[in-house]
């Protein structure tokens, strides 16, 4: 009996493909609500910690984040793209969690930029490996608004992130948070 000879993959996605189509939407989906959710995050921590001296660097960041999200919006509107219905909850959830961490300090502040930072590096990258030659424009943009955040991620560092208290709990917990909205905003 011959075996049968493995078949060699093919291109990733063939011209007019629905499963690149939900692929793409998936991920604008998903990237529209994280930018929303950062620029929650950001107004809570502004609200808190706006006037004092970590105020100028947290609204450096927050613009680049409004950003961010104006560019993900029209991108949605172009294709048409059905928004997260959990748009509600990153709403309440992103001004908690901004405003609760600077509660806990301007160290806890930077700590809850470094975790969530992370978590969304990986996930464009993560996107930026399903798309590989496939849709310049978007992939262009998500590495900008990646490397953004890698200097998020710097920030946070360079103003006392790791010296929060009980910073690995704390960056543990909203990574798993971050993760986990990724995971919901993808589908719902």
């Amino acid at each position: 009996m011959a075996l049968e000879k493995p078949m060699t993959r093919g291109p990733k996605y063939l011209p007019g493909d629905s499963r690149k189509r939900d692929d793409v939407h998936s991920m604008l989906r998903v990237n529209l609500a994280g930018e929303f959710g950062a620029k929650r995050i950001y107004e809570g921590q502004l609200s808190v910690l706006g006037k004092g001296p970590k105020g100028d660097i947290l609204r450096h960041m927050a613009d680049q984040e409004a950003h961010h999200l104006e560019t993900f919006e029209t991108m949605v509107a172009q294709r048409r793209v059905r928004p997260t219905a959990l748009r509600p909850v990153w709403h309440v959830a992103g001004y908690a969690l901004g405003a609760g961490t600077a509660l806990l300090g301007e160290k806890a502040a930077m700590a809850c930029t470094v975790a969530v930072e992370e978590v969304i590096d990986a996930h464009y990258q993560e996107q930026l490996s399903t798309l590989g030659q496939d849709e310049p424009d978007l992939s262009a943009k998500i590495e900008e608004f990646r490397l953004e955040e890698l200097e998020h991620r710097d920030i946070g560092l360079d103003h006392g992130a790791a010296q929060a208290p009980a910073y690995s709990i704390l960056t543990g917990l909203i990574q798993r948070g971050s993760r986990l909205a990724i995971w919901l905003s993808e589908r719902f």
